[in-house]
């Protein structure tokens, strides 16, 4: 019986450690879906909701544990919504036109810090780096 109960408490405790991955992977689609709603709106008002709902979206995302280059991680978050945030400047003063440069620098962000939490492919876990 005990060895029944230990192989049980086992089997959840993965599940406990790999909540704040799924939670922060769930934040990151949402984020991802803010993110594309502001850049498809064409009125001011759909894209100052959607760009508020995408800054508290990624500031959520900073409390989440990084396991590999978290300080790097946490910077690139930083750049994302001050990046965000001019965006919402420029759309407000200047129209929604303004704010695709910001957006398009938000993107290149995204692809550049996506780039240190990608899983190690089968080359570099044969051989390493």
């Amino acid at each position: 019986m005990k060895v029944f109960l230990c192989l049980v408490a086992l089997l959840f405790v993965p599940s406990l450690f790999a909540n704040d991955d799924l939670e922060l992977e769930a934040n990151m689609k949402n984020t991802g879906l803010a993110f594309k709603n502001s850049v498809e709106a064409t009125q001011l008002s759909e894209f100052n909701t959607a760009i508020d709902e995408f800054i508290t979206l990624v500031k959520r995302s900073k409390s989440a544990t990084f396991h590999k280059a978290a300080e790097q991680s946490l910077q690139g978050l930083d750049k994302v919504i001050a990046k965000a945030e001019l965006a919402k400047k420029l759309a407000n003063e200047q129209g929604l036109d303004a704010a695709k440069g910001p957006l398009k620098a938000i993107d290149g962000l995204r692809k550049q810090y996506h780039k240190l939490h990608e899983p190690p492919g089968f080359w570099e876990l044969l051989f390493g780096k």
